[in-house]
């Protein structure tokens, strides 16, 4: 374990003096190809399997990969062997899509934070499809959805019921991204001008995939740390009224003010890692006294050591998430959370 430390914090050092989306790509270019063959074996994660059932799934432990980690399903024997619960990719759209201009992440080293300006760059869910249709899954394997950049809110139901048609039958669970703050006025979709038609149309759908191919798929909706508590509130009785499976709280936070960096106080995108921990602790714990047991909750957001998982189970999460933790700790975070929260 020490020396597995030592040697990813220097990968890091090196790592770290490149662009910060090209230091990602070619990190798990490479891991990629290291569990494609047989050095797999050498560094393959022994998985901590204490069977947890939730959404009538069974997770092998609670601890997951968020969506964004890998998009598009091009590194999926990598995050097979790396000791997950649960993997989660996307967020993929109807159409590939560039995505907004580069640079569009940035680290703030001394916060332990990412920033993030994406805007939903992927390769289209066909891409997405055809890769899942390669693996053989040893855990549930969700998948984010959202809207092309270029679909008008009014008709962003569209796309996300063009992509559930699409996947339903590869996925465990599916996921609607309506939290993103890098795609022009998504998060309208939290308001209840929008939720209320876009969760009806979401389910109608839905119903029709689950009769179609007599499975059953939740949904679990992504949220925005930055909602407003009345606000959280009517979006918690359109969930439970819609009877959505699970909730991932939270998304990014847009607050800027945590960091210590002021250079991105006025920068565009979303803030994870230790900055957006205690804010996405207070929404878990707001929807636990909201829902209580009728509605799953994923915890992600700033989870860096097993206390920390420990203390956003102990808010209200009954599954967790991991992103911006393991580009500053690695592997071993993923062996001390799950030997801690299994």
């Amino acid at each position: 374990m020490k020396l597995s430390k030592t040697f990813f914090n220097l990968y890091k050092n090196l790592i770290f003096m490149l662009p910060a989306e090209t230091a990602h790509t070619f990190t798990l270019n490479t891991a990629e190809f290291i569990y494609k063959s047989w050095l797999k074996n050498i560094f393959i994660t022994n998985r901590v399997d204490v069977t947890n059932k939730f959404m009538g799934l069974n997770f092998p432990n609670k601890l997951g990969l968020a969506a964004g980690f890998d998009k598009n399903g091009d590194y999926l024997n990598f995050d097979n062997n790396i000791g997950m619960g649960f993997i989660e990719l996307g967020t993929v759209t109807p159409k590939a899509q560039y995505g907004n201009s580069k640079p569009r992440i940035f680290r703030s080293v001394k916060d332990t934070a990412i920033i993030n300006h994406l805007g939903f760059n992927n390769k289209g869910v066909q891409y997405l499809k055809n890769n899942l249709k390669l693996i053989e899954r040893n855990q549930p394997i969700g998948i984010n959805i959202g809207k092309n950049s270029d679909t008008p809110i009014e008709l962003a139901h569209e796309d996300y019921q063009y992509c559930m048609k699409e996947i339903f039958v590869l996925a465990d669970y599916i996921t609607l991204n309506i939290s993103s703050p890098n795609t022009s006025r998504l998060r309208e979709l939290h308001s209840d001008n929008f939720l209320n038609k876009f969760l009806h149309e979401i389910k109608k759908t839905h119903t029709e995939l689950s009769k179609k191919y007599q499975k059953k798929v939740p949904l679990v909706l992504k949220i925005s740390p930055d909602i407003q508590y009345d606000d959280l509130e009517i979006l918690c009785k359109q969930m439970l009224d819609y009877e959505i499976d699970g909730v991932i709280a939270t998304n990014t936070t847009i607050d800027k003010n945590s960091l210590s960096d002021k250079s991105f106080h006025e920068s565009m995108g979303g803030v994870s890692g230790k900055p957006l921990y205690k804010k996405s602790n207070t929404i878990i714990k707001d929807i636990k006294s909201m829902v209580k047991d009728d509605i799953i909750i994923i915890g992600a957001g700033g989870i860096t050591s097993k206390e920390g998982a420990v203390e956003k189970l102990n808010s209200g999460a009954d599954l967790l998430q991991l992103y911006t933790g393991l580009v500053y700790f690695g592997l071993d975070l993923i062996r001390e959370i799950t030997q801690e929260t299994t």
